[in-house]
């Protein structure tokens, strides 16, 4: 290449940085830019990560938007709730999401306005690996909470054997696993257990990241699974579509109400049933341990996060163009994948939030 070539070459990449316009992505307006804004204005592929808990379907539904809309490339890298914030407000991806509400102290840091959108619901599920036994079994949430405790050590122990009469359990030792990283999915069983054990809550407490007394971590939703079907004797946690996929042993929660509720699309729904008729306007609220004899206990909506006043405009118009069809067409596909649809009052909400986007 010649010196006059490299030249301008130089000075435009110069003036890009300087006005700090048209070469960012999901950065709000005054805030740091995204690295990865010339390759996603070039491309047209706009770039998001995040959460685990519903990445089989927002990747069905990003490849079904495309065939409908060519032109718009949705990519999104699962790598975790927290993972998904923190490169949101860094300005790495137009987007995020996470299945834990991004919280006052970060809400109050970023570098611009994060606006939350439910996409759909899911359940948190114990999921557990025991040779011979066929029987679901039923857990507490005060149970699951001493087991991760470290409390209740054996498959056998008075605790667990008091809530599944005639089933023989084995004196296998329990492991425990858990997530390694910070996850949205984690969140949502400590949200729970925090509900139902005051011990959990001041020993663990109820975060997206967690110090565990006990356990070995595997990284995602994915790995989780893969750690219980590899360790007999084990019991772990997942969201619903990975145990219903790897088709790994999962158990019954008891509810509020008294109730053993085995994980479902409709015991999901009619977790959410009740807070739709009280959602706030910024759409952060917990749905576990809900209200109502059919009610899953460790049931949570999941967020899609967007800047209120994204610097990339024609990106921002295309999101908020396909959070439109998610809310709508794109809820058709949810039960197939074992996701609840929203509740139609959540998605009239939603649908008019769409208009605080600063896209046009």
């Amino acid at each position: 290449m010649s010196l006059l070539p490299r030249a301008l070459t130089l000075a435009a990449a110069l003036a890009c940085v300087a006005l700090h316009t048209g070469c960012t992505g999901g950065a709000p307006s005054g805030g740091q830019p995204d690295s990865n804004g010339i390759e996603e204005r070039r491309g047209d592929q706009i770039n998001g990560a995040g959460a685990t808990f519903p990445n089989p379907l927002y990747s069905k539904w990003f490849a079904e938007y495309n065939k409908i809309h060519p032109d718009v490339r949705i990519n999104y890298q699962s790598l975790g709730s927290g993972a998904g914030i923190r490169q949101l407000t860094s300005g790495t991806v137009f987007f995020g999401a996470s299945d834990q509400p991004v919280n006052d102290e970060l809400l109050s840091t970023a570098p611009g306005k994060i606006l939350h959108f439910p996409t759909v619901l899911g359940a948190v599920v114990p999921i557990y690996n025991l040779e011979g036994v066929s029987q679901p079994l039923k857990f507490t949430g005060p149970l699951l909470a001493d087991i991760v405790l470290g409390r209740i050590r054996t498959w056998n122990d008075p605790a667990i054997v008091k809530h599944n009469t005639g089933v023989a359990l084995p004196g296998t030792e329990i492991t425990f696993v858990h997530r390694s990283e910070g996850s949205g999915t984690t969140f949502i069983l400590a949200d729970y257990l925090g509900k139902v054990s005051p011990e959990f809550k001041s020993v663990v407490g109820v975060d997206a990241s967690l110090k565990w007394p006990i356990g070995v971590g595997g990284k995602g939703n994915e790995g989780v699974a893969a750690l219980v079907r590899q360790t007999p004797g084990s019991l772990g946690y997942v969201e619903l579509v990975y145990a219903l996929q790897t088709r790994i042993a999962l158990g019954a929660v008891q509810n509020s109400s008294g109730a053993f509720v085995t994980p479902s699309i409709d015991s999901v729904t009619a977790a959410a049933t009740a807070a739709a008729g009280h959602m706030p306007r910024d759409f952060r609220v917990s749905i576990t341990n809900a209200a109502g004899a059919g009610a899953y206990p460790i049931s949570s909506f999941t967020w899609l996060l967007l800047y209120e006043d994204p610097r990339d405009k024609i990106q921002g118009r295309k999101m908020r163009e396909f959070l439109r069809w998610a809310l709508t067409d794109g809820q058709k596909l949810a039960p197939g994948l074992g996701y609840a649809r929203l509740p139609q009052p959540v998605v009239e909400m939603e649908l008019h939030a769409l208009d605080q986007l600063k896209v046009d």
